[in-house]
């Protein structure tokens, strides 16, 4: 049932308010969205909002921007989810779009690509205390941490993109054969709206036909990002390794120090990580011209959201009665693990490509320190990096 009583303009202002302060993934997200949405406005409880994150962490997609459409579809419906999916990312994909062009502003002054030297090995900093940070959450027994260990050592010798999602899936699977609960697979009744599933699977399909007949590179980028949007569990930093497997390693649209530079630049903005594919898809598409340039940004940053969008619709309405099948929740520990060894890779590997010089090595060790410590908010570190390209 939706609340008729809270005015829609009001809800969105919160919206907006909640992607201003939205520093850090996920769990500082979480955060933000209990202080401004239950603490402050009631529109949900505590355990409506815990409830909430735990479906969202079963879903694919982008975790907090689901948690806060499902708030969104809680108040209004379908009409007001897709408002706040928009007030909530549209700015920072913006943002992130135009970045894809700071490649080619700066070769168009004659300014050195050098000053952007620092962001990537800052950038590696973030995803190693990420790694770091998910994995003493996700670590809760030795199945947990041989699954991580394991799916790390599977990705650092395999680049290729089904291997994430077999990983996953072995991981959910890993977790409910090793469950000693009975009767796990508990009957329910609900009534989903199909046509939202249907939606999905149909971009899903069409994505990959499409790919398969013609190799433009927009349709390339629809279909790859729609991918990541449907495939990748528990936020940014669990996309990250996937993206750069493919668009660095495999396809060379960017180069490791590009990819770099645009997950380092994120980290400074608020909003959802997964923004970040609206600069990864920019950067992809450069070989055209400044349209086509734009076009790929806005396909990849839509495409990446559109899935967990179109899942929320359909598995919101019947969440009740979801949640009751306990396989669902025990499956969660093993794609957890696997997740967080794909992290955990992806910083090895990220760091290995960077370059283990001396500048670099200093300016990684120097953002680990400050996002562990907390001394320094993420965008003036990001703020820091680039001043000191300038500077040094």
């Amino acid at each position: 049932m939706h609340d008729s009583r809270i005015p829609w303009p009001a809800f969105l202002k919160d919206v907006f308010i909640c992607s201003l302060g939205a520093f850090g993934g996920p769990e500082a997200h979480f955060s933000v969205f209990m202080d401004q949405m239950v603490i402050k406005r009631k529109y949900l409880s505590e355990t409506e909002l815990v409830e909430l994150i735990a479906l969202c962490s079963i879903l694919p997609g982008p975790t907090s921007t689901q948690a806060i459409v499902s708030m969104g579809y809680k108040v209004g419906g379908p009409l007001l989810a897709l408002l706040t999916m928009l007030v909530w990312a549209v700015p920072v994909m913006v943002v992130m779009s135009t970045l894809s062009f700071l490649y080619q502003f700066l070769e168009a002054r004659e300014i050195s690509f050098n000053v952007l030297r620092f962001i990537g090995p800052m950038a590696v900093g973030f995803i190693i205390v990420a790694a770091y940070r998910i994995g003493r959450k996700v670590i809760t027994s030795i199945p947990t941490a041989l699954l991580m260990a394991g799916s790390a050592l599977v990705t650092y010798f395999i680049h290729e993109p089904w291997i994430f999602p077999v990983l996953l899936l072995c991981g959910g699977l890993a977790s409910i054969m090793l469950s000693k609960e009975r009767d796990i697979w508990n009957k329910i009744s609900m009534s989903p709206p199909w046509g939202y599933l249907g939606l999905f699977v149909f971009f899903a399909v069409g994505g990959l036909v499409l790919a398969g007949l013609t190799h433009d590179r927009l349709v390339q980028l629809f279909e790859s990002f729609y991918r990541y949007g449907y495939l990748v569990f528990g936020g940014g930093q669990v996309v990250v390794p996937v993206m750069h497997s493919e668009l660095v390693q495999v396809r060379q649209y960017l180069t490791n120090q590009e990819f770099l530079t645009g997950y380092g630049l994120v980290q400074g903005l608020p909003g959802p990580m997964f923004s970040f594919a609206s600069y990864a898809g920019g950067m992809a598409a450069r070989n055209g011209n400044t349209l086509y340039q734009a076009l790929g940004a806005a396909i990849s940053g839509i495409c990446i959201f559109l899935p967990g969008l179109l899942l929320i619709y359909f598995v919101y309405p019947v969440w009740e009665a979801l949640k009751q099948v306990r396989a669902i929740r025990i499956s969660l520990g093993g794609i957890g693990a696997v997740a967080g060894g794909l992290i955990a890779i992806a910083a090895v590997t990220l760091t290995q490509a960077s370059g283990f010089t001396t500048e670099n090595l200093v300016a990684t060790g120097l953002a680990v320190f400050l996002l562990i410590t907390r001394k320094v908010p993420a965008p003036l570190i990001v703020l820091g990096a680039l001043a000191a390209g300038f500077v040094i």
